[in-house]
């Protein structure tokens, strides 16, 4: 099994074992730490993780500059709901200089990985020209997916 494999999984277990301590145990401080060693692992998942944490000040104090910092980590792990996240981000100017242009980009990133949200919000932006041209086929096409797919707002 090559190296890379190997980190791979063992920053996996990591994770796994940080969402066990989490949501069974509800140790928050022991979940951090092994999300912390899973991210010495490129771990993306572990990346989103604490950058939702940071992002919103929960489990730890709100620090936006490393929120962005471990989802742009996430998303070049081509992590969906990173994209979805970072998509807010830009829409709204939170941690980073509000362009809409990058907020259409990401939440197009993310419904292309499977985000079902981020249809919604691709087709929201279409309806409203949110980062492109407003295109009232293309808003129902997305919208009519994503409601397809259960989300309606």
């Amino acid at each position: 099994m090559a190296t890379e494999e190997l980190i791979k999984m063992k920053g996996d277990r990591l994770y796994k074992k940080a969402l066990y301590e989490a949501q069974i145990n509800n140790d928050n401080d022991a979940a951090f730490k092994l999300l912390t060693k899973s991210i010495g692992y490129k771990n993306p998942k572990a990346y989103y993780a604490l950058g939702t944490w940071y992002l919103h000040g929960k489990h730890v104090e709100k620090n936006l500059e490393l929120a962005i910092e471990y989802l742009n980590f996430s998303a070049d792990g081509k992590y969906p709901e990173a994209f979805f996240d970072l998509g807010v981000c830009f829409e709204q100017g939170v941690g980073v200089k509000k362009d809409l242009d990058r907020a259409f980009e990401h939440y197009l990133q993310a419904s292309l990985r499977g985000d079902k949200q981020s249809f919604y919000e691709v087709g929201r932006c279409y309806y409203h020209g949110i980062g492109v041209e407003k295109d009232q086929v293309l808003a129902d096409y997305w919208l009519e997916r994503a409601e397809e797919l259960g989300i309606t707002e």
